[in-house]
Order: C-alpha cells, then structure tokens, then sequence
C-alpha cells in the first residue's frame, strides 16, 4: 500500500472506532447511575471515619455522567477497537499471521478487563485505604470530590487495562519473529526504567499510585518473557 492509502485506511478504522464510541457511550450515559455506583463502591466500603464524596459545582454531576459514560464506553467497544487496529496492521504481515485476529481481539480484551480487574479489586482497595488513613492520623475528616475522584479513578483503570496487554503484546511480537525471550532479558534493566517513566506519565501525580503499578508491570514484564519463550517454542524457532 502507498502512504497515501494507509492514511485513508488508518481515517477508515478511526471513524469505525469513533462510531463503536458514540453507539457505547450512548448506552452507558442510559445507566451511568449505575456504572457510577460501581465505581464509587471501593472507596465508600472504606470504614474511614466522615469519609463522603461531594460536588461543589452546578454542572459538576451532569460532567460525572458524561465521564463515566465515556470510561464504560471505553470499555463496551473494547473489542471492536482491537478489530480494527488488527485490520490496520493486517495489510503489513504474511498470510499465516492474518489467522492470528480472533485471538489478538479475544486475549486482548481479556487481557485488558483483568488489568481493569486487578485495578479495582485490589488496587483501589489497597491504595485507597492506606491513602484515606492517613487523614485519620491528622484528624481530618475527608470529603472527596466527584469529579477528581473519578478522573484519579478512570486513568488508573485504563492505565492498568493497557499495561496488562504486555503479554499479549509479547506473544504476537514472539510468534512473528519480531522479538523473542532472549532479546526481553537482555533489555530488562532498560525496561524497569520505562516502566517507572510509563507509570509516572499514567497516573495521578502521586508516588503511591506509580508503585502500585510500576509493580505489576514489572511482574508482566516477566510473564511476558515466559510468553516469548513458549510462543517461539511453538513455533518451532527456539533460539535457545
């Protein structure tokens, strides 16, 4: 393909992601009520003492819906991004690599929710019961803004979604030939100082929540080696 036909391939997937977008966030703004209380359900189940959320604007609820509903958005049209990022990418690989889209859409979401998963079950309860104790050793009564808690919440939900792509990411990269385990070990001291840059520039400006993901990605760094070395295994070109 020439450039000017991958751009109107890539202005062709991105107005089917777009629209994926619209037709989800519609449906989630409809119960965004709902999806709000699933958010907001970790950090109210924490028994600390006056802990409450406000608004302290107008508009500042009507603002919320629409956020949440952008966050299940993201979330409901998961699938249908990854088809089209894969049908960008399907015009540069070889004819035994194409087969590879039903598992790329389905490891990614998968992959992508159990980031989300993780986020919520373990960091938010983890995280946001040792942040929101601290108030108690000052004797201050918390009252948490909607809005910043919800965009503190909806980029560490998204940013442990992406990062739990790694092994999926490994895998395709493994099997094309592209990289293998050997070349992820060699490049595990540069990739611990990505990792800590990547997890400043997606979160919260705070150290607690960095670590809380600098941690994890590094673990799935190293997944992601084992995932290398058993695709290339399975592929029959082991460079061992």
């Amino acid at each position: 393909m020439s450039f000017t036909a991958h751009l109107e391939e890539l202005r062709s997937r991105l107005i089917k992601c777009g629209l994926a977008l619209i037709v989800a966030f519609v449906g989630c703004f409809s119960i965004s009520e709902f999806i709000f209380s699933i958010l907001t359900a970790p950090l109210l189940s924490l028994e600390v003492q006056g802990l409450g959320l406000i608004g302290t604007g107008v508009s500042e609820a009507f603002f919320v819906k629409i956020k949440v509903a952008f966050v299940g958005s993201v979330f409901l049209s998961l699938p249908v991004l990854l088809w089209q990022i894969w049908q960008f990418v399907v015009p540069g690989l070889f004819e035994h690599e194409i087969h590879y889209a039903r598992a790329f859409v389905f490891f990614g979401t998968f992959f992508f929710l159990l980031g989300a998963w993780f986020c919520y079950e373990v960091i938010f309860r983890v995280g946001y019961g040792f942040l929101l104790k601290t108030y108690e050793s000052i004797d201050v009564r918390p009252a948490i803004r909607i809005s910043e808690y919800l965009t503190f919440s909806s980029k560490l939900l998204l940013a442990f979604g992406v990062v739990f792509e790694l092994p999926v990411l490994a895998f395709f990269l493994a099997r094309i030939g592209l990289i293998d385990h050997h070349f992820l070990i060699r490049q595990f001291r540069y990739a611990i100082l990505v990792i800590f840059c990547l997890a400043a520039v997606l979160t919260p400006p705070d150290i607690v929540s960095q670590v809380l993901l600098a941690l994890p990605l590094t673990g799935l760094y190293s997944v992601s080696i084992a995932v290398a070395y058993f695709a290339r295994r399975k592929d029959g070109s082991s460079s061992e």
